[in-house]
């Protein structure tokens, strides 16, 4: 079957892979976990490793069916009622008065302990597994000495356990989350006495007899390393001492101890009819060497990870001892004796783990060894798991913060979220850690230890000043509840991968900013080089096309692509050096008329850009720059006269014209304030409009050509999905983005109403003195209808913050941010790699100004490799996928694609197919079977009813087991078919 069928017959997959375990053992090389320093394998990164490798970028798929998802608090941090019902003072209630005046107390906290029905409403809201909490030690014993219990404590934290059974909430219980009681510290010295560890061992027990019926997961300590460190090391924790670096390891060996004591007891005593289980939560940071490659910095990553991490993961998870880096290190460090050695190690029926803020702050306290802090929870489950032998693992705390002013919009939080836990979901995939739950952290706002009430990490908001203290969900509990509900992630915007063809006439271009309109000369002094001559006619002969030399290589380079379409842009300032038509260089005029007839030999056709500013070049003829450019409407007729000359000389062989390049992004040049901005835009509509109307009365009537203007359509989502005030900030951006010029040529006549409107409440409030010029009915009639089709560059999808603005410039009038999505595949120059948002823009055009023609004139990524520029290919394929299927299935009205760009320039982004001197990359041979195969068609695999439409692959698979849906797409309907496997 030819590739232009009568009748299109494609098919769909929707593939669902089983991935392979650790990159690693992919590859052959064998895995030895759980000894020591083995960790330090996670930092050797293979230097040919894929940018674009599945395994590295976000995950579309669901956790294990018996995922637990869960949600955390701190008992001081949330209940609150520090002197109610007996309740006995703790360190943390002691320091906060003399270290935190302004925080005054955690009465302002939310409450928890009065307010119990609140919390459990927000936990159903959830949709949790379980809740991890702690008990406040003090308030059950409030002397920390166990005797008669604080009965209204202990009926609080009965009531609390009930209630969440009854929700089939499990119960994660810690017994200790440094709230140490304020006794224990004043008559022993807290964790520096050894005398507390049988303290702590009574308490656990009461917990165990009272509690232990109705709970099967139990925590010992959270993150033993904080209480440490900062309690009794940096001193900006409870109790606030500031001792030598001994005393902060004699602290944690005592930690330790206590710990492996109460594992002990509750295994000998409780385990065998209780049938819990018990760990401790180790908290850590993450580093990353300087260079990857550098030993010595590797070394450094693991001593920083030992020195925190290790120092109680080890002797609890390991062999019973600490690091060797650290015993080599502290001759002042306490030793295990090897009974207690033996006692210690596999104290532990889980590795429960920590990996937040706290872990992370303040940075200057932190072992980093002069290595960079990392958050990448993917790579230190695999240290984990490395170092300690594939231990089950429960992230046991997990999030990130928000400024205390922050009520329920927390972006940044939902990215934090999304980015933490795909990392977890990744682990699990494609690692084989065995991961078995979440904790997002935290369920409630509240008290912060150091950091007071002056940040918030609550799942739900907290006014801590009001009577109520309302439990309000925050944009990350919908988003959290959202990835709970479907047990992981699912493509919201892309459907599966679309086998189908474009049309025989379809458009394959290339686009280039400017070509070389320069006359070279070969070895005119001897040294085989090529040497410019300015300003000089040849006269020994008829003037030919192959006098520009530039012109064979840019035949060469087209030919390489084997594009139907080349995009290049005329120079005004060449062609017209004074503006207008007084001085007109026939010589330049007959290069581009030469390039144009070139390349027509070559069955390729030109679209010929009159202007094409850029940030570097504005482009325009000096006497028109000196008398205002833009900003002088004189500017628009002299282009008007440009123009012309232009479809005069050259009409008879360009059918495509585009007038102005991205007069849009023009603003980042009449900048000086908004109204420079606005009247520039205003006279360069006014431009384009002239030269359409010029061409449609003067030449398509024997030229047959096509003229638009080509405006940056980049898409906008909203940063945050839950945010209605996000959702209008996106349409408003493409309104002042695009619709300022597209709507009053495809639509009105006149700018967006919603673009008018805000600009008017905007200064109705004070905030802007920007005006927005006004057509004449005159121009109205102009400028409505003067394009044959709408021509677009797209490059990425804007990820849009509603965040209001102050002043008059054309950036403050829309008042929006932008966010930098991390979970995005994005390239060197920070553009994020989203297919499916030139889709939605393909389809938002339609819809905004009809069933128009439109042509992709750039489209393109930056991609640093000049040998195995992998992300280009990626991106090309994924981008070309979403214009078929606006073509196919949407039935947008696409003529035509141009890749971006031909050759890169110097010294900037590497977008181009060849290097600036002219040497190919891969990418060409990946873009040649595309326009080979005009798209993506259907590859026989062994179904009966599909039909093959020829070509060759697009896409090289791992070998792998994969598991096909298959749908089969006849014209415009989709039909399920037979499901089958294949081996690939």
């Amino acid at each position: 079957m030819s590739l232009c069928n009568a009748k299109l017959v494609t098919s769909v997959y929707i593939v669902q892979a089983t991935y392979f375990p650790a990159v690693r053992s992919q590859i052959g090389v064998s895995v030895v976990t759980g000894l020591y320093g083995e960790g330090r394998s996670v930092w050797k990164k293979d230097s040919n490793f894929s940018p674009v490798s599945e395994t590295q970028m976000f995950l579309y798929d669901t956790f294990p069916k018996e995922f637990l998802w869960g949600v955390g608090t701190g008992a001081f941090q949330v209940e609150g009622s520090w002197r109610k019902d007996g309740k006995g003072s703790s360190i943390w209630d002691h320091f906060i008065r003399s270290e935190f005046r302004a925080a005054n107390s955690t009465d302002a906290s939310s409450d928890s302990y009065t307010l119990l029905d609140k919390d459990l409403s927000a936990l159903d809201f959830l949709g949790v597994t379980f809740y991890q909490f702690s008990i406040s030690w003090s308030r059950l014993f409030p002397t920390g000495v166990v005797a008669a219990p604080n009965e209204k404590g202990l009926q609080y934290y009965n009531t609390l356990i009930d209630s969440l059974l009854y929700r089939n909430i499990d119960p994660v219980v810690t017994l200790y989350h440094w709230d140490l009681p304020l006794m224990l510290q004043e008559k022993y010295g807290g964790w520096k006495n050894e005398s507390v560890i049988d303290i702590f061992n009574d308490y656990a027990t009461f917990c165990f007899q009272t509690f232990g019926d109705r709970v099967k997961y139990w925590i010992t300590i959270h993150n033993p390393y904080l209480v440490a460190w900062h309690g009794y090391g940096t001193g900006i924790h409870a109790p606030g001492e500031k001792g030598k670096i001994a005393t902060v390891y004699s602290v944690g060996h005592n930690l330790i101890k206590a710990h492996a004591k109460v594992w002990h007891n509750y295994k000998t005593h409780f385990q065998p009819y209780q049938k819990g289980m018990m760990s401790i939560v180790l908290g850590s940071h993450w580093v990353e060497p300087n260079k990857s490659e550098d030993a010595l910095d590797i070394a450094k990553c693991q001593q920083s990870m030992d020195r925190v991490l290790g120092w109680f993961a080890k002797p609890i998870h390991g062999d019973g001892d600490y690091p060797e880096e650290l015993k080599n290190e502290f001759s002042f460090l306490p030793r295990f004796t090897e009974d207690e050695k033996n006692y210690i190690k596999g104290t532990a029926d889980f590795f429960a783990f920590s990996f937040g803020p706290d872990n992370f702050k303040p940075p200057n306290t932190l072992s980093k060894m002069g290595q960079n802090l990392s958050l990448n929870l993917r790579e230190v489950l695999n240290w984990i798991k490395l170092e300690y032998n594939s231990p089950r693992i429960l992230i046991a705390e997990n999030g990130w913060f928000t400024d205390s002013h922050v009520k329920t919009d927390d972006t940044t939080a939902i990215y934090m979220m999304k980015n933490f836990i795909n990392k977890v979901l990744q682990a699990i995939k494609y690692d084989n850690i065995d991961v078995f739950g979440y904790t997002a952290w935290s369920l409630l706002d509240g008290f912060e230890w150091q950091h007071a009430y002056n940040i918030r990490r609550g799942l739900f908001y907290v006014d801590f000043k009001s009577e109520k203290k309302e439990r309000i969900p925050k944009s990350s509990a919908l988003h959290y509840k959202q990835i709970i509900q479907e047990n992981g992630f699912f493509p919201r915007e892309s459907n599966p991968s679309l086998q189908a063809q474009f049309s025989c006439d379809f458009s394959w271009g290339i686009t280039e900013s400017f070509c070389d309109s320069s006359l070279y000369l070969w070895n005119v002094t001897g040294d085989g080089l090529l040497h410019k001559v300015k300003g000089v006619k040849l006269k020994t002969r008829p003037a030919q096309c192959t006098d520009f030399v530039s012109i064979k290589k840019q035949l060469d380079l087209l030919e390489k692509l084997k594009v139907t379409h080349y995009r290049f842009a005329l120079d005004w300032s060449l062609i017209l050096p004074n503006g207008d038509l007084s001085v007109v260089n026939r010589q330049v005029l007959r290069y581009y008329r030469c390039v144009i007839s070139e390349v027509l030999k070559q069955n390729i056709q030109s679209m010929v850009t009159l202007y094409y500013p850029t940030h570097a070049y504005l482009g325009l003829p000096g006497p028109l720059l000196q008398t205002g450019g833009w900003l002088n409407q004189s500017t628009a007729y002299a282009f008007q006269d440009y123009a012309a000359l232009c479809f005069q000389e050259l009409g008879d062989l360009v059918k495509l014209w585009i007038t102005i390049n991205e007069p849009n992004r023009l603003s980042d040049v009449y900048n000086r304030s908004s109204n420079d901005t606005y009247r520039a835009a205003h006279n360069l509509l006014i431009a384009h409009a002239m030269a359409w109307r010029i061409y449609d009365e003067q030449y398509r009537s024997f030229q047959y050509g096509k003229v638009s203007l080509s405006l940056h359509s980049d898409w906008a989502e909203p940063a945050n999905p839950y945010s209605e005030s996000h959702s209008k900030a996106a349409n408003r951006f493409l309104q002042f983005e695009i619709g300022w010029f597209a709507n009053p040529i495809f639509k009105t006549g006149d700018y967006p109403a919603t673009m008018r409107e805000y600009i008017s409440f905007k200064n109705r409030n004070g905030l802007s003195y920007s005006l927005l010029p006004s057509f004449t009915s005159k121009e109205k009639q102009l400028i409505k209808g003067a394009a044959d089709f709408y021509a677009l560059n797209h490059f990425t999808t804007r990820f849009v913050v509603h965040e209001p603005q102050n002043g008059s410039q054309y950036e403050f009038d829309r008042d929006i941010q932008f966010l930098q999505d991390i979970t995005c595949l994005s390239s060197p120059s920070r553009l994020a790699v989203v297919p499916w948002g030139l889709r939605k823009v393909l389809r938002w055009i339609k819809t905004t100004y009809g069933d128009i023609d439109i042509y992709i004139t750039a489209n393109g990524i930056d991609d640093q490799s000049l040998d195995n520029d992998e992300l280009r290919n990626y991106y090309l394929g994924r981008y070309v996928q979403e214009v078929l299927k606006a073509y196919h299935i949407d039935k947008v009205k696409i003529k035509g694609y141009y890749a971006f760009k031909m050759t890169e320039e110097k010294s900037k982004p590497r977008f181009g197919f060849f290097t600036s001197d002219s040497k190919g990359k891969p990418s060409i041979k990946f873009y040649n079977n595309l326009i080979s195969n005009n798209g993506f068609p259907h590859l026989v695999r062994n179904h009966k009813e599909t039909v093959h439409t020829g070509g060759s692959p697009m896409m090289t698979f791992v070998s792998g087991e994969i598991s096909f849906i298959h749908l089969l797409y006849i014209e415009d309907k989709f039909v399920y078919s037979k499901k089958g496997k294949n081996i690939l």
